[in-house]
């Protein structure tokens, strides 16, 4: 391949359920090689399989990538859509002599492989059909077979795996096009990438043997060969291939546990790829550095704690409208309301304040519960113990003082300050039932943080409602 030709790469998810977070992955990386190269990045729906396939699950996948923040390049191409192309390639095959017509019957193959088992030789099977006479074909249903090569090695040179050599004696004449005239995945693909212009395929190292017999479809048509780079499966904590019982594995599942997509892009690259010791970077940061020989060859485990790290990192770094952005995205992604115009307006400016210390949006939200609710307020047991007659008293003797302050930070607390010291109390003694009036709960922001959200009005009026 030219090295000036312009990059191309692809993500090829089969739409028969959501888009697991193994296959993020994989359309992150490619995202990030295309991008960071100026090149293409191609989505295509292997949609071939017309009875797993579906609507949902496609739009599904859609969503997982709008939400992620990967855009692609033109419209998404259906793989079925293009079966008339893929007949027309093996067709061609045929007519060159490099794939010949198969008229051998399923009991007929069945039959070979027992024998073959029984004696113990390969049960590969070699189709007596590959070098017969074309007058002896009969009048019957025959698939189209790949005339592979029955000597030597298919070597696939790939990116992350070094050369991977396969004898050619354990490839079979793999068919190209059923008796129906479907095409099969494996010719499909190859058709498919090529017409695309794809140049680099970076996909799951369990397409690894998949790729010798996908190479040799290239070859038998001459078309260049792109670059192959198989990257290993995610594992879970145990080490054990991801599944369910490790937990969360569809994307949507982390939308919906409020991780940020910029903390998952970062998150999910950082799994099985690295540049040096960086763990925390931005898409700019990992556009420029992401290569394929920062991609590791062992299985990368996924480390929940590490990911609520990288989480509150970037939680932190964002400003106030992306912010919001992000938790609108959460909520819609958990099934919660949105948030009202009154619970926006109050959100904003206490944010600088929570998403400091915050690792993921559910924990940013629970901080900010006194901004989400109205009044009256239902109050915890815990809060409503700091409600004692005493106490009631000093939040009436505050809302009378702060019924003319001007709405600051330090007016707000030189006011508390003075009323607690007229009691012989500390600020922090008065903090406990203020907390308990304006939120109803024991553990919340900086009182003055909500007063300053809530504004005068709302907080007068909270106050007021527990005020002795």
């Amino acid at each position: 391949m030219n090295a000036s030709t312009p990059v191309v790469t692809r993500f090829a998810p089969s739409p028969t359920g959501y888009l697991h977070i193994g296959g993020a992955r994989t359309a992150l990386f490619n995202w990030l090689f295309a991008r960071g190269r100026g090149g293409k990045f191609l989505l295509r729906i292997e949609d071939t399989d017309r009875a797993r396939s579906t609507p949902e699950a496609t739009a599904a996948i859609l969503k997982g990538l709008e939400w992620l923040g990967l855009d692609w390049d033109g419209e998404p191409v259906s793989q079925f859509e293009g079966r008339d192309r893929h007949a027309e390639v093996a067709r061609e095959m045929l007519a060159n002599g490099t794939a010949y017509k198969c008229f051998s019957t399923p009991a007929e193959i069945d039959a070979f492989r027992e024998a073959a088992r029984a004696e113990g030789r390969s049960t590969l099977f070699l189709s007596p059909w590959r070098d017969a006479d074309a007058s002896t074909y009969p009048d019957a249903p025959y698939v189209i077979r790949l005339r592979a090569p029955r000597d030597g090695q298919t070597i696939v040179h790939d990116a992350v795996q070094g050369d991977v050599t396969f004898g050619n004696d354990q490839l079979d004449d793999m068919i190209l096009l059923r008796s129906d005239g479907t095409p099969t995945y494996m010719h499909a693909v190859v058709v498919d990438d090529h017409d695309m212009g794809v140049t680099h395929v970076i996909r799951g190292d369990d397409h690894l043997t998949n790729a010798a017999r996908q190479i040799q479809i290239y070859q038998a048509m001459g078309w260049d060969i792109p670059v192959f780079a198989h990257i290993p499966l995610i594992h879970g904590p145990d080490g054990k291939k991801l599944s369910k019982r490790h937990g969360a594995v569809g994307l949507h599942e982390y939308a919906a546990m409020g991780y940020p997509a910029a903390a998952m892009r970062n998150y999910l690259a950082r799994l099985g790829w690295s540049h040096g010791d960086d763990e925390l970077f931005d898409d700019a940061q990992a556009r420029e550095w992401f290569d394929l020989p920062g991609i590791g060859k062992a299985p990368a485990r996924l480390d929940f704690k590490k990911l609520e790290h990288v989480s509150g990192y970037h939680i932190a770094q964002m400003d106030t409208d992306r912010l919001m952005q992000e938790i609108a995205a959460y909520l819609d992604e958990a099934g919660a309301a949105p948030l009202t115009e009154t619970q926006s307006a109050r959100l904003r400016p206490i944010l600088p304040v929570l998403q400091a210390k915050a690792k993921t949006l559910p924990g940013l939200m629970e901080q900010a519960h006194f901004a989400m609710v109205d009044r009256p307020l239902v109050i915890e047991e815990k809060a409503a113990a700091a409600l004692d007659t005493v106490s009631r008293g000093i939040l009436s003797e505050l809302t009378a003082a702060l019924q003319h302050a001007s709405w600051t930070r330090d007016d707000l607390e030189a006011a508390a300050k003075q009323i607690g010291e007229s009691h012989g109390l500390g600020l922090g003694k008065i903090a406990a039932p203020l907390r308990a009036a304006l939120a109803g709960r024991s553990s919340t922001p900086s009182v003055f943080d909500m007063m300053l959200a809530l504004g005068q009005e709302e907080t007068l009026a909270r106050l007021q409602d527990h005020a002795g």
